[in-house]
């Protein structure tokens, strides 16, 4: 993968064509859609980004909460605004599995959308209240399996990477959960303490929590164990060959003049090394991705590929 310098070289080295010099963007504030509720990890990561890349393009880069459809709003917004570079959306992977969930795809990925950079990936984990009889994931398997069907657990959406996450596992274990969408964390936590669900699976929006002894977390899903979790085994640690992290990054809708695309390509590859982002970053336990417009738009052609054959696999529908 690049490193962040050498994109920043070449989005720079673009900017120096004639082209890119003829062209005036931004001349008003931009809008960025985070199609997730406010407070949640995405909303505040985003928040920073946004800030950061405000410094770079000289304009308002404003941050639009719209929760729901496990994410996908901000898809279905770009799809009808103008290319001119002035509506963007955080995309989550949710964009790429909905097309093969439902008979009539709202979008395609690979048209409808331009995609200018990549950023960041998830810490996923499952936890479950202080006073739940499951301390550890071998516990909750073994009452799943006890109880086909019985074991309630919360995400942030039905298609999200929580919810496909969470089916590979109970596939893998041999088990049968009850699914049950949110809107997002703060719903989903709701619940999980209400004693509404019994586990919850969601990004690391449950870390004060657990820190706090209000919630234990039992298993984390990256390659490697969570920094400020060091206790905590991942998936792949037992037994579970999985590993989800819902890379996400910035789109505009289709057709956008590639001299804008550059200038934000720019503006937010530069935004993911400001110190108060990169503290957000380390706040939640994401590891910076970044990935140029190039690049992104080949590692999308991938990811759909994947994603579809996972949704085929698995035989999810909307």
């Amino acid at each position: 993968m690049p490193t962040r310098r050498s994109l920043l070289a070449l989005a720079t080295g673009a900017l120096a064509a004639p082209a890119i010099a003829q062209v005036r963007f931004p001349e008003r504030p931009v809008r960025v859609i985070c199609p997730w509720p406010a407070g949640g990890t995405t909303d505040l990561q985003m928040r920073a980004l946004c800030e950061a890349a405000a410094k770079e393009l000289g304009q308002p880069v404003v941050v639009e909460n719209r929760p729901g459809a496990s994410g996908t709003l901000g898809a279905l917004a770009l799809k009808q605004a103008p290319p001119d570079g002035y509506l963007l959306s955080q995309m989550p992977i949710s964009v790429f599995r909905f097309p093969f969930m439902t008979e009539r795809p709202a979008w395609d990925p690979l048209r409808d959308f331009t995609w200018i950079a990549h950023i960041t990936g998830y810490l996923f984990g499952i936890v479950v209240r202080a006073d739940s009889p499951f301390r550890t994931l071998a516990d909750m398997i073994a009452w799943a399996k006890a109880n086909p069907g019985r074991l309630t657990y919360g995400t942030p959406g039905a298609g999200t990477s929580l919810h496909i996450t969470m089916e590979q596992l109970a596939e893998a274990a041999g088990v049968e959960f009850l699914h049950v969408p949110f809107r997002g964390w703060a719903d989903n936590s709701a619940a999980l303490l209400a004693g509404t669900v019994m586990v919850s699976a969601d990004s690391s929006g449950w870390a004060p929590l657990v820190q706090e002894g209000r919630l234990r977390l039992l298993a984390t899903w990256g390659a490697q164990r969570a920094k400020r979790f060091p206790d905590v085994p991942t998936l792949r640690e037992q037994g579970y060959d999985i590993v989800s992290i819902s890379p996400y990054g910035i789109a505009g809708p289709a057709g956008m003049d590639p001299a804008v695309v550059r200038i934000l390509e720019r503006a937010f590859l530069a935004a993911m090394d400001e110190p108060a982002h990169r503290a957000a970053l380390e706040r939640f336990d994401m590891e910076p991705m970044p990935l140029d417009h190039a690049a992104y738009t080949a590692e999308v052609a991938r990811m759909v590929e994947r994603e579809g054959a996972m949704v085929r696999r698995l035989g999810l529908r909307l």
